[in-house]
């Protein structure tokens, strides 16, 4: 029980930090008179240094052990939230911003690993995933609320002071919670080429995608970015099949149906299901013209809908359907709610304009994540387990940063046209889950989620 607490509660942390800075930017831009490119920043570091270091962050925790993996990064991210609360200048606080993702990109992969090696496949760990998923959910959907009454009642700098405490928490807890890690594999080189490879590629396809939301694809940076992550990642390909004695990411995971394909759906969801809160946002304070408190109150019902469904709901469900039937399930139903929230318009009231595509889309999303969570980390093994969370994660990092850039490249401020699309991804992400394999994440009756997980030969 310790355990999940201490996962989830690193979990939370670490999502809530990706969103609960942006309430914050006005105060720190007028500071520190950056600009709104100088303040982009303050996000985009956090971003590029947390999705570019996924990979080999759920990496370290398979090569050095889950403790001092967990150890490792609460330290870093702690320690970069107190440098970021008392930066004296601008410069200071991105920086700052890029340790927390540097501690983050550790720090989230060991979270689901913990899970993934320390609960059983089956009935337990399906509540166990619920449960983690839906505290990050909770994490990213509070974040714009908790920002905005830490910087409305206190200062900017509490949204980095106010880790610092949590964090420490979080590293004695892990001290007491976790056991120790057996001796690091020392004869097992570490592959430096690999993780270059895969830093440069996954730092370059961020920003690439990033620096397309605000300049376009055709900037020659944005497709300079893309050239090199391309060639990057490519060559780590070829690297981690044929020279690699202990791969980065082992070309046996991507051979395993399971996480192949539990992939390619989570990058179509992390396309749709990350971006709808830079929509939603927008939708809240330019056309309801709420305030950033009320902006962040109106996510409440989001956050709790979600967290009940996943919590409460989906594991049961679990129990008795196909996790691809649920995920597909999910889906549709957020499709629903995203072309329902097309409608949205002035005058409207917050219940006319949003609550019921809320519904929709909470149910759908606490309907899939869970199940997408069990298919894409089952018939893994023990050994490359941090392996798939970093994968997963990154997947849904790299799903969500292509989205964003996508849809606002083709929308532009016109978010009935943004909802659309979400909508339409939403039903493409529908069909992708049609070609999971039948009855991974699925226990049934007689059967444990093990029994029935297709293998890489499958």
């Amino acid at each position: 029980m310790l355990v999940l607490v201490l996962a989830c509660a690193a979990q939370f942390l670490v999502v809530l930090d990706v969103s609960i800075v942006t309430v914050a930017l006005p105060s720190m831009e007028a500071q520190f008179e950056l600009g709104a490119a100088g303040a982009l920043w303050i996000v985009n570091a956090y971003v590029l240094a947390f999705a570019g270091l996924l990979l080999a962050g759920g990496r370290v925790a398979d090569l050095v052990g889950h403790r001092r993996a967990f150890l490792t990064g609460a330290t870093v991210f702690t320690v970069a939230s107190l440098v970021g609360g008392l930066a004296p200048e601008a410069g200071v606080v991105v920086a700052a911003r890029a340790g927390q993702g540097l501690g983050a990109a550790v720090l989230a992969p060991v979270t689901l690993t913990i899970l993934t090696t320390t609960v059983p496949e089956g009935t337990r760990r399906h509540r166990a995933l619920a449960v983690w998923t839906a505290v990050g959910l909770a994490g990213g959907t509070t974040g714009n609320l908790i920002g905005g009454v830490l910087t409305e009642y206190l200062s900017w700098r509490w949204v980095f002071l106010g880790n610092v405490p949590l964090g420490v928490v979080a590293v004695l807890l892990a001290v007491r919670a976790l056991p120790p890690d057996a001796p690091p594999r020392r004869r097992d080189p570490v592959d430096v080429r690999g993780t270059l490879l895969a830093t440069v590629g996954l730092v370059a396809l961020t920003f690439g995608i990033v620096r397309a939301g605000t300049h376009g694809w055709n900037s020659p940076p944005t497709l300079a970015a893309l050239g090199v992550a391309v060639a990057a990642l490519a060559v780590f390909a070829v690297v981690e099949r044929r020279y690699a004695r202990v791969p980065l990411l082992p070309p046996r995971l991507l051979a395993t149906r399971s996480v192949a394909r539990g992939n390619v759906v989570l990058l179509l969801a992390g396309a749709c299901l990350n971006p709808m809160w830079y929509f939603l946002t927008f939708a809240m304070q330019d056309v309801l013209r709420l305030s950033p408190l009320e902006t962040g109150l109106g996510f409440v019902p989001h956050a709790l809908l979600t967290i009940a469904v996943g919590v409460r709901l989906t594991p049961w469900l679990m129990r008795h359907v196909a996790a691809r039937t649920l995920i597909v399930a999910g889906a549709s139903v957020a499709a629903v709610g995203f072309g329902w929230q097309a409608g949205v318009g002035p005058g409207m009231t917050y219940a006319e304009a949003m609550l019921g595509p809320a519904v929709l889309i909470a149910v759908g999303g606490g309907l899939l994540n869970t199940p997408l969570t069990a298919v894409a980390t089952s018939g893994v093994r023990h050994e490359d387990a941090g392996a798939a969370s970093g994968l997963l994660n990154t997947t849904k990092q790299v799903g969500g940063a292509l989205g964003l850039a996508a849809w606002v490249t083709v929308a532009g401020a016109d978010l009935g046209l943004a909802f659309h699309l979400l909508a339409g991804s939403m039903l493409v992400t529908a069909l992708a889950a049609m070609a999971l394999p039948n009855g991974a994440g699925h226990t049934g009756r007689h059967e444990s989620l093990g029994r029935v997980t297709d293998d890489a030969s499958g």
